[in-house]
């Protein structure tokens, strides 16, 4: 694959736009058909710097158009992919936007600046451009672009100063990052430094664009083409033109992981120490993963359901703050494929609804009260989705997810949909399935093998049946089913590695039983109870 960057002149002279825009726009004109992928520097609608508002956004209202159909008919002249970064004007107002063009010109992707730059956030009134930065505060995962079998990732300019978002994008495994930068305040070497180090920590080729401040400058510049081993093929420093090469963008760097170890990405290798209380998802209140956090454990069974409604938010929050090490709740799909927490499959126990929830559209569901037979002081509170479980909880306490759909063998079984969930909220360490379905189980395991599966119990009164499945299986836990369970089916599974799970106890006397068999974590509808009777 052959690749080229863009590296035009830029000015800190406001009448030099329109000269150092011509000048760009004829640059691209260099670009021939042995090229498959050029990319350009950030702002190329506006390549010199203005203080000026007004004027700021009228040459952008006037270069804009020129730039974008001259990278659309590069594409097709080129038959090459083409990235350019420039304004997009949206309903709310400008965003500064890396545009993707295919090979016949087609755009094909945006992608918005993740760390909008203080001077872009700003008001006019506060020194910067005020521009529209209100996506910016949301979470989305970071963007990817599948073009041609290639999975491609994007940084602009401030973008590359977030050191802690270099992993993010290693675990999106990309073979390109394309940059799109100005970057005016620093050195040639320490651009070369951060620019190496992304390449080294994602496994990724980077072909970044920047401008030139001067052919004498030691600031700004270096568009790049830098190896997934941190090697420059690339770097063209000050000089203005096009930087060509070839590269294998299929191409990864493995290492040994530590001395004597098995062949990694370095991303890789990090992640086994990773240590999630320090940082990702972020915060103190994120626990250890799963498979660190210690045993035993107390399970709050569809949350802590004896003060708010089961299966609610409000239950699942008072259990984290309780200090549950893990919560419990059950998933089905509505009638037009939403995921939503609900333990029964009929409506009539835990609403003031009938029937199935899969006979249900979401937004029929969100008309019922989930809260009100509880206590009328819930009345009122709707089901909550999949998405809405994670977004509030991911990463504060271990998920015992049981995936009802699979106990039930639906032809819509939603896999994909329920890992991808768990994988954009970065909650696949914090989390694990539970199913009674032992051929989804294979499903999972071979699909998403970071996610851990507990197997259910199936009907089968056997003490030693479902130790007998989970390792036939290789699952980690086993839900145990009293009073189906002794204590040589919990030593057999132990003596196999297997975790024990017990459903359920509400009982301080029983719980205390249950730890003293080995059970490793005990499922309660009764949380506060239990647990003060266990500490006690």
């Amino acid at each position: 694959m052959k690749v080229c960057v863009v590296q035009p002149r830029y000015s800190y002279e406001e009448c030099e736009i329109g000269k150092n825009f011509e000048a760009l726009l004829k640059m691209t004109e260099e670009c021939d058909e042995s090229m498959d992928l050029i990319v350009l520097p950030e702002y190329s609608d506006i390549p010199a710097d203005t203080k000026n508002n007004r004027l700021f956004f009228e040459e952008i209202d006037r270069n804009n158009p020129v730039l974008m159909a001259q990278a659309a008919n590069t594409a097709k002249r080129c038959h090459a992919i083409v990235c350019v970064n420039a304004m997009h004007k949206t309903p709310t107002g400008y965003r500064n936007t890396t545009h993707v063009f295919d090979r016949e010109g087609v755009l094909v992707g945006r992608y918005y600046k993740t760390h909008p730059a203080p001077s872009e956030v700003k008001s006019e009134e506060e020194g910067g451009h005020g521009l529209d930065v209100s996506y910016s505060y949301e979470y989305a995962p970071p963007y990817v672009l599948e073009l041609e079998g290639l999975r491609i990732g994007f940084l602009t300019c401030y973008d590359f100063y977030f050191y802690e978002n270099f992993p993010q994008l290693a675990r999106e495994k990309l073979d390109i990052i394309i940059g799109a930068s100005l970057q005016r305040t620093d050195t040639h070497e320490a651009l070369s430094i951060i620019n190496r180090f992304l390449c080294y920590q994602a496994n990724a080729y980077l072909v970044r664009a920047s401008v030139s401040l001067g052919e004498e400058s030691k600031l700004c510049g270096c568009s790049t083409v830098i190896t997934p081993y941190g090697e420059e093929l690339v770097n063209m420093k000050s000089r203005v033109g096009l930087g060509v090469c070839e590269i294998d963008p299929k191409e990864k760097h493995y290492k040994p992981a530590g001395f004597g170890g098995a062949l990694k990405s370095h991303a890789e290798y990090v992640e086994e120490g990773r240590r999630p209380w320090l940082y990702r998802n972020g915060g103190a209140s994120v626990v250890p993963f799963d498979a660190v956090m210690p045993y035993p454990r107390l399970c709050a069974h569809r949350g802590f359901s004896t003060v708010a409604p089961e299966n609610t938010l409000p239950a699942f929050g008072a259990a984290v703050a309780m200090g549950a090490e893990e919560i419990e709740f059950d998933l089905w799909s509505t009638s037009d494929g939403v995921l939503v927490s609900c333990h029964d499959e009929v409506l009539d126990r835990v609403s003031d609804g009938h029937g199935k929830i899969e006979e249900h559209t979401y937004a029929e569901l969100l008309e019922l009260d989930f809260g009100g037979k509880h206590d009328p002081k819930f009345a009122g509170l709707r089901i909550c989705t999949f998405e809405e479980i994670l977004q509030k909880l991911g990463g504060r306490v271990i998920m015992n997810i049981h995936v009802k759909i699979w106990d039930y063998a639906r032809a819509e079984d939603k896999m994909e949909e329920i890992v991808a969930l768990l994988r954009r909220y970065d909650c696949e360490k914090h989390a694990y399935f539970m199913t009674t379905n032992d051929q989804m189980i294979r499903r999972v395991k071979e699909y998403a093998p970071e996610i851990g599966v507990c197997v259910g119990w199936d009907g089968n009164k056997d003490p030693m049946s479902i130790v007998d499945r989970a390792i036939a299986l290789g699952a980690y836990k086993v839900q145990l089913f009293k009073p189906y369970f002794n204590q040589a089916s919990v030593d057999r599974a132990h003596a196999h590695g297997i975790l024990c799970n017990v459903f359920w106890s509400d009982d301080p006397d029983e719980a205390r039983a249950y730890r003293a068999m080995g059970i490793d974590t005990i499922l309660t509808n009764d949380f506060l109870a239990i647990k003060n009777a266990l500490e006690r």
